[in-house]
């Protein structure tokens, strides 16, 4: 199963475009994130002030937090184009140069996963952003020649959900580094009644909570299980969605109180079943449950990990006594580094 199959993944989905609606356009209309909108407000106002453009901004967290939305809005008040593109998508020094040169006055350009970029194709953006300038090299061999082309001032702003993958020559020239963290259940119960006004749906705060509750700490998975709980509404002809409709939804699409989908529960149920709650290797699990390895440390595992039902040790993966609650079971406690099944 890819990992955008998932109703609770974080990472974009194909059907989510329509989520592309309830994107806020002002930092006043931002939910959430506090410290980020009150850094990002003081930055944006001082530049305004001065009439220059704004430092480059690198904006760092899990996927599904609003780092994208976030450059919307800073494009928006600044009151100029916003240029989209994305790390991978970068494969020739020539490729970045032709985004660069076509920028105007102000412009923002947006490089989504800029922790992706090739480390050469990074090397221009050193003097682009320093500068406002791109070294091109013109021909091969001993005729080759560099000629520098001037840039007009513009804003990088970057996005990466492991700001330890870049380098310290790059992230040295982000004027302005910003983390955003995962959202409280009250701000996620604010921003599924916010979505809810949008999309016409009569949604009654209790549901609202519910559905916060469920979301991982993740305004993407929230819209996107309000969408899936409206879809349920609309069959069982209910004019509004209130908690007892949003229960029944939310069971039908199996995701717990807890946030977790079949798979976050098959991945603890083998942990605790097949290797007596761990240690065990991320490859073992792998292997049990019948998923790539890259996909457990990468998509499932930060979450289990974040919300208590696993640990990491040196000698692998434990079950934590949460996990085993989840299923009924209980653990006597800690012997020899192994917790083991009360039985």
């Amino acid at each position: 199963m890819e990992r955008q199959d998932r109703l609770v993944s974080p990472e974009p989905a194909k059907d989510d475009i329509v989520l592309t609606r309830m994107r806020p356009e002002t930092l006043d209309e931002f939910i959430g994130q506090p410290l980020v909108t009150r850094k990002l407000s003081i930055a944006i106002e001082s530049a305004r002030i001065r009439n220059e453009h704004l430092d480059h901004v690198i904006l760092a967290g899990p996927p599904g937090l609003g780092k994208t939305t976030l450059a919307y809005i800073i494009a928006n008040e600044l009151n100029t184009k916003l240029h989209i593109t994305s790390g991978p998508v970068i494969e020739k020094q020539g490729d970045l140069a032709a985004i660069l040169t076509s920028l105007e006055e102000g412009d923002v350009l947006f490089i989504d996963e800029i922790h992706r970029l090739n480390k050469t194709i990074e090397e221009v953006l050193y003097t682009a952003m320093e500068d406002f300038a791109v070294d091109i090299m013109i021909g091969k061999g001993p005729s080759a020649r560099s000629i520098r082309i001037d840039l007009s001032p513009f804003t990088l702003v970057g996005a990466t959900t492991r700001m330890g993958l870049l380098s310290s020559p790059l992230r040295n020239r982000f004027g302005i580094s910003l983390e955003l963290d995962f959202y409280s259940e009250e701000d996620l119960k604010k921003i599924v009644l916010r979505s809810a006004s949008i999309l016409n749906i009569a949604l009654d705060e209790k549901a609202a909570l519910e559905i916060a509750r469920r979301s991982r700490g993740t305004p993407r998975v929230a819209n996107r299980l309000l969408k899936r709980i409206r879809d349920f509404a609309t069959v069982e002809r209910k004019n509004v969605v209130d908690l007892e409709i949003a229960k029944k939804a939310l069971e039908i699409l199996e995701i717990d109180e807890y946030g977790l989908d079949p798979l976050d529960r098959k991945i603890l149920k083998v942990l605790i079943e097949n290797y007596n709650g761990g240690p065990a290797g991320i490859k073992s699990i792998a292997a049990s449950v019948g998923i790539e390895h890259d996909s457990i440390s990468e998509v499932y595992e930060p979450y289990l990990l974040r919300a208590g039902f696993i640990v990491r040790t040196p000698r692998g993966r434990m079950a934590t006594e949460k996990a085993y609650s989840l299923f009924g079971l209980k653990i006597k406690g800690i012997q020899g580094g192994l917790w083991k099944n009360d039985d």
